[in-house]
């Protein structure tokens, strides 16, 4: 772990799991309930690479985008992760690292913006999906919104599985008021919260 004021850059992804992606689909599960034991920075930065990770020189990512226009925003709610403080980080995917937005732990704060969802809480960390629309209505106008909550289902479920490679567990959440979301992270005014996406490990 390399780090540089308020950036950190992540490990180096694997790219050879042993756990196959059959097994992933048939352990999959919503998990809400977790140890109080906190992850590893190698684990973020795998889950980091599953959800956005480049895989071709082009510049082309882990998740399919339309018109390789890459329309959302990850950001990370740290709680329990070890070498890494509590705090929000922004997710720079193409450096593979994160850089700091806001140092202290945000957890039950984000649990209340999750009308009260415990597991946002207790999970180790949460990972938000953003949209920016505007990325993607330069090519596609009124399709853009479509295009863009397509994308944040398949890396959702990007993360879900890795989550469980790792003998880790999440939970896709939806259910959030936008405001609260979106001045807890500090988002820029046109990035929207779509996701919230808690991992921990399971009890």
């Amino acid at each position: 772990m390399t780090v540089t004021e308020n950036t950190v850059a992540l490990p180096a992804p694997r790219h050879d799991g042993q756990v196959s992606l059959e097994r992933t689909l048939l352990l999959r599960r919503s998990v809400r309930h977790w140890k109080d034991k906190p992850l590893e920075l190698e684990d973020i930065s795998q889950l980091l690479w599953a959800a956005q990770g480049i895989t071709d020189a082009r510049g082309l990512r882990t998740a399919p985008s339309a018109g390789a226009l890459y329309p959302l925003e990850i950001y990370l709610v740290a709680g329990r992760v070890s070498r890494l403080s509590a705090g929000v980080y922004r997710c720079r995917v193409l450096q593979h690292e994160i850089s700091a937005v806001t140092v202290g732990d945000v957890r039950r704060d984000l649990c209340q913006a999750a009308l009260q969802q415990q597991s946002v809480a207790k999970a180790s960390v949460t990972f938000a999906l953003c949209a920016v629309y505007r990325r993607v209505a330069v090519k596609y106008g009124e399709r853009a919104v479509r295009y863009a909550h397509m994308e944040a289902g398949h890396v959702a479920q990007n993360i879900c599985l890795q989550a469980v490679a790792l003998n880790l567990a999440s939970v896709a959440i939806g259910a959030f008021h936008d405001r609260q979301v979106h001045r807890l992270l500090q988002l820029a005014p046109d990035e929207t919260p779509l996701y919230l996406i808690p991992v921990g490990r399971p009890l």
